[in-house]
């Protein structure tokens, strides 16, 4: 069982998203704080990205107002350092490849070790294209966390083969951002995904209500909040280290 794994072992999981340096340096490494205070179980952190083709425009503009603050991955890592000198958190990055590719994978695989990041989520990154990183993946005993979507059918069973620490699922068709009702047969994607595999599932994609996160949560194994969290950090500046734990111990009862 990897590391990821264990964090469901017991429990509903609760997963947060913040995006690096939003607002700021200082202030990602206060709001991952306050999430993991809340009893957040897993942090995602998004590493800022021009082109961030799988989020909505809630995520897209945390990463263009990091990027306008010339927030770069050796920043990231610097926030993640931070952390560690108060928390064990557990923690992965959600990223995109060229970013990975350019840090060089090896590189990128060694500095996630090194900080206790127990893995990473790279959507644009397709099943068949992860070869080339999966060696440094394996030598790091990291988890390169699988995505699947309403739209993966016949993959679903490669897919749910490979994965490692938990299985992304995808609510929703289209890009993120918070959703008042899902479409997607989750019941059956969930039950084909756990026919192939006990790795855990977790649900993302538009979930920010507790009434939401209790449904998504007798389906999966845990629950991923993006979008409501970062808009919270916006429009919350200064005081929302509190908003987010307050926010994050409401979600965490709900799953449980």
């Amino acid at each position: 069982m990897s590391k990821l794994s264990e964090i469901f072992a017991n429990q509903k999981a609760f997963i947060g998203f913040v995006v690096a340096g939003d607002p700021s340096i200082e202030a990602t490494v206060d709001n991952i704080l306050a999430l993991a205070a809340g009893g957040t179980d897993l942090i995602e952190i998004g590493i800022p990205f021009s082109d961030p083709v799988a989020d909505g425009p809630v995520i897209a503009a945390a990463d263009k107002r990091a990027l306008d603050r010339h927030v770069n991955t050796d920043d990231v890592f610097e926030i993640v350092k931070r952390v560690r000198e108060k928390s064990d958190v557990p923690m992965v990055f959600l990223t995109y490849a060229n970013l990975v590719f350019k840090t060089g994978y090896d590189e990128f695989c060694r500095r996630c070790a090194e900080l206790n990041v127990s893995g990473m989520i790279i959507p644009a990154m397709p099943f068949e294209e992860q070869t080339e990183l999966l060696p440094s993946i394996e030598k790091y005993d990291l988890d390169l966390i699988q995505l699947v979507t309403p739209t993966s059918r016949e993959r679903i069973e490669k897919i749910a083969k490979r994965a490692t620490g938990f299985i992304y699922v995808v609510s929703s068709m289209g890009i993120t951002g918070t959703r008042d009702e899902f479409k997607t047969n989750l019941q059956s994607l969930t039950d084909k995904i756990r026919s192939y595999t006990k790795t855990p599932i977790a649900i993302g994609f538009g979930i920010h209500t507790p009434e939401q996160a209790k449904a998504m949560s007798e389906l999966a194994d845990g629950v991923i909040v993006g979008s409501q969290i970062v808009d919270l950090i916006d429009k919350n500046g200064e005081e929302a280290p509190a908003k987010l734990t307050e926010y994050a111990q409401v979600m965490k009862k709900a799953i449980e």
